[in-house]
């Protein structure tokens, strides 16, 4: 059996909302804080609007759906290009639910809800398989403790 391969990866999180004062008050300390990866864009941050957050700047929970429709879609397509499957147009509209008690909190699922197009001639029946496997690829769906589901919606070009 091959042996397992660690992947590393970093960022510098920074509170740049210290700069409106420092955090005494629950209701009015700023949430503001930004996320800087090497070589890469930063990337403004905030708590949701349930916490006090900016409503027009992007929060951790939406980040974490983010990461899942995101690794299922890639690994849909990697999976699909290994498999000979062609894949035209993909795009998702996914949700999650966190469930609240007291200070904290947990997600319980989330759900993708791909909707592919396949080039015609290729097999809807396999383009729907991929997902259930992409599902069990997804490194981010492997790594959290609810399920992650999809309501796939796969169609073909003509031909």
């Amino acid at each position: 059996m091959p042996r397992g391969k660690d992947h590393h990866y970093r960022l510098q999180l920074t509170w740049t909302g210290a700069e409106d004062g420092p955090a005494e008050d629950y209701k009015t300390f700023s949430r503001a804080h930004r996320a800087e990866f090497e070589g890469k864009a930063s990337l403004a941050m905030t708590a949701d609007t349930a916490f006090m957050g900016d409503p027009e700047i992007h929060n951790p929970e939406e980040m974490l759906l983010l990461a899942l429709s995101s690794c299922h879609m890639l690994s849909y397509l990697a999976l699909a290009a290994l498999q000979g499957v062609t894949v035209v147009a993909y795009e998702d509209s996914a949700s999650g639910i966190m469930h609240q008690e007291g200070y904290s909190g947990r997600f319980t699922e989330v759900v993708l809800r791909p909707k592919v197009v396949l080039a015609s001639g290729n097999d809807l029946e396999v383009g729907e398989k991929l997902h259930g496997e992409a599902n069990k690829t997804c490194f981010i769906a492997n790594s959290v403790n609810f399920p992650v589901r999809h309501e796939a919606e796969i169609t073909c070009l003509p031909g």
